[in-house]
């Protein structure tokens, strides 16, 4: 099987990141989408809208995803559903996803969604701003994570 990229887009900050590692390395990328996203005109680079239907985008990625497969997404309950699937799975901030992490991903993010609905009416705040740090951490971790897919297939 060739690696693919698979990209749930919507709310991705590093998208040209993907792209710039992708052309480097000869990897196919599909952005996957609700609705139109730009892309560069490639032909390694290709844009899958789905319908706006709840979770429409988690479903095709997680439908598509297999052993061959490097899933770019934030998305915990989409995450552990590609590694089921025996897919790679990167958060934005190049911080892996694993069967060993993947548990407590799910733990923390139930707490943080019944931290958000708040204690007596304090709500808690979102997720820390993305930086140049998470960025550069990405782009080391997705090259890593290509090359080990790369080598996998042949």
């Amino acid at each position: 099987m060739t690696p693919r990229i698979l990209v749930d887009a919507d709310a991705c900050p590093v998208k040209d990141e993907i792209y710039k590692v992708a052309f480097r390395l000869g990897v196919p990328v599909v952005i996957v989408a609700n609705s139109y996203i730009r892309i560069p005109e490639h032909s390694l680079i290709t844009r899958k809208i789905v319908s706006d239907g709840f979770d429409a985008a988690d479903d095709w990625i997680a439908g598509e995803a297999n052993a061959a497969s490097l899933v770019v997404t934030a998305d915990i309950p989409l995450a552990d559903r590609c590694l089921k699937a025996g897919a790679k799975v990167l958060a934005h901030n190049g911080k892996p996803f694993t069967p060993d992490s993947i548990g407590g991903a799910l733990a923390s993010r139930a707490i943080m969604a019944d931290l958000r609905v708040g204690v007596a009416g304090i709500g808690a705040g979102g997720p820390a701003p993305f930086s140049k740090a998470d960025r550069s951490r990405f782009l080391s971790a997705l090259d890593t994570a290509l090359v080990a897919l790369k080598r996998a297939a042949n």
